[in-house]
């Protein structure tokens, strides 16, 4: 218990100290917002402040920081650590200037942000990039609610048409065509500061329910060591399963929807910042919960890989029935079903706006809207029903959007580095984290199992990916070095 609360502790002191040093480094100033600027009613809107925070967090969480921090906690309580310096060090920078570089460039998505600063081949493979990641996210967000809602109508003792994963998954994209294609103002600046709230009092539920119900948070210095039941290794496999607890590419897209929205560029901090610590938090709980609730085999979290075996929403089921009781039914049913489909709408329209950018496709227009909405909605149906006919895995989805968000992080990390060297100022709070996710990412892709790891030679093999992740992050950062030499 004492490490959760210390890690607790620096997530929040982090936010309140380096957060401020992050700002100061970006220095944000009175100029006008594009939200005032522009304002076309339809997403560029300007909203208060505390609205701003509530949808930037549900935006960039959903399952991410529950579904994936749970799964970062079969590696035992060592996960605590990547969550609480990766929310501090590298997630809160790269949401802030994901955030901030969009404002600072009229709004635009993060794919032609990074461009402005990496160049146009680097726009081109993020446009690319931004909108597969962005239709994984919508799909892996839609099927994971539909199926928690069959989960708990059948207990209820409700058949037919209407406990069928099938059913609910029609409606849930039918919504996510509606608010993908109406002005943001409409239903996600009016409903969806609710469900933020639903997702913290989750957290903070389950977080007084875990020791009222007698369950306790391993220490971290007590079990400093890999409690994965296959094996698996901590570097890097942990960093890209947790991915939305502790830095999220995924994030990058969601943030200039927010951005489009700002009143004033000092609500950035609270905003992008803010958001990610309180995600960081929110993964934290869950990560503990994971820990704290199942039984461990001879040193192996076997209770909790068991729990999650029977899918995702059987296991954030479990988490809030065993500490909340019957109000974590209610907020199962809020929380896991309603957050979800908030992030995954947002999702299917970001992929509609970073179309629209790269094509230059107005989006004022029905018409305009209609062409992009009707081919991301349609693919992102595909890939849903996909999975539940059984001609294609969710679990294959989601390690596929697990390893692309983190490049795309990556990717944004070193954006925000380039456009501090080129502003002459401390490049260093960019380019540290940006070259630590560039090890991430190489290593993981070297020895996954849905990347090189389909080669047995390479599957798990660390002799090799180790070196090649580091060649490969050092090679990124010396070029990096002397891109940035003409602006010493």
């Amino acid at each position: 218990m004492i490490s959760f609360i210390i890690c607790l502790a620096i997530i929040v002191i982090g936010y309140l100290t380096y957060g401020k040093v992050v700002d100061s480094a970006f220095a944000p100033d009175d100029r006008e917002t594009p939200a005032v600027a522009i304002n076309d009613g339809v997403d560029f809107v300007v909203l208060p402040q505390w609205k701003l925070f509530l949808i930037q967090l549900l935006n960039i969480a959903g399952l991410g920081p529950i579904f994936g921090a749970m799964q970062g906690a079969l590696w035992g309580p060592i996960v605590f650590l990547w969550i609480t310096f990766g929310t501090v060090f590298a997630g809160g920078v790269h949401d802030y200037f994901a955030g901030m570089l969009s404002e600072r460039n009229n709004g635009a998505s993060i794919s032609e942000v990074t461009g402005t600063y990496l160049g146009p081949v680097m726009k081109n493979v993020m446009r690319v990039f931004s909108v597969i990641l962005l239709i994984m996210v919508g799909t892996v967000f839609a099927v994971g609610p539909a199926g928690l809602i069959v989960k708990l109508l059948t207990e209820k003792g409700v058949n037919g048409v209407f406990a069928t994963t099938t059913t609910w998954l029609a409606i849930i994209l039918v919504y996510y065509f509606i608010a993908t294609f109406i002005s943001i103002d409409a239903i996600i600046g009016k409903i969806y500061p609710i469900f933020g709230f639903c997702l913290i009092a989750m957290a903070v539920g389950v977080s007084i329910g875990l020791p009222m119900h007698g369950f306790k948070i391993p220490e971290i210095f007590s079990n400093f060591t890999n409690m994965h039941p296959a094996g698996t290794p901590v570097w890097s496999f942990m960093f890209i399963t947790v991915a939305c607890g502790a830095i999220s590419g995924f994030h990058a897209t969601q943030s200039p929807l927010m951005a489009r929205c700002l009143k004033s560029e000092r609500q950035g901090r609270f905003v992008f910042y803010g958001a990610m610590a309180a995600e960081g938090c929110i993964a934290l709980v869950w990560a503990a919960a994971g820990c704290a609730i199942y039984e461990k085999t001879g040193g192996l979290s076997t209770g909790l890989q068991d729990i999650l075996s029977g899918g995702q929403s059987v296991a954030i089921y479990d988490v809030c029935v065993k500490t909340m009781g019957s109000i974590g039914v209610i907020l199962a049913m809020l929380g896991v079903i309603a957050c979800p489909i908030t992030s995954g709408d947002t999702a299917f329209r970001s992929a509609r706006l970073t179309l629209a950018d790269w094509i230059k496709l107005d989006q004022e227009s029905f018409a305009n809207r209609l062409k992009l909405c009707i081919p991301v909605l349609g693919v992102g149906a595909f890939l849903g029903f996909g999975n539940t006919l059984g001609f294609l895995s969710y679990q294959v989805i989601w390690r596929y959007f697990s390893w692309s968000n983190q490049t795309l992080a990556m990717i944004v990390l070193w954006a925000g580095a380039m456009y501090l060297a080129m502003e002459k100022k401390n490049y260093w709070i960019g380019a540290v984290p940006a070259t630590f996710m560039s090890a991430v990412s190489c290593t993981y892709f070297m020895m996954a199992p849905e990347c090189l790891g389909l080669i047995p030679f390479f599957k798990n093999n660390t002799t090799v990916a180790y070196p090649v992740g580091i060649i490969f992050a050092a090679c990124l950062f010396i070029l990096f070095k002397m891109k940035t030499k003409k602006y010493a």
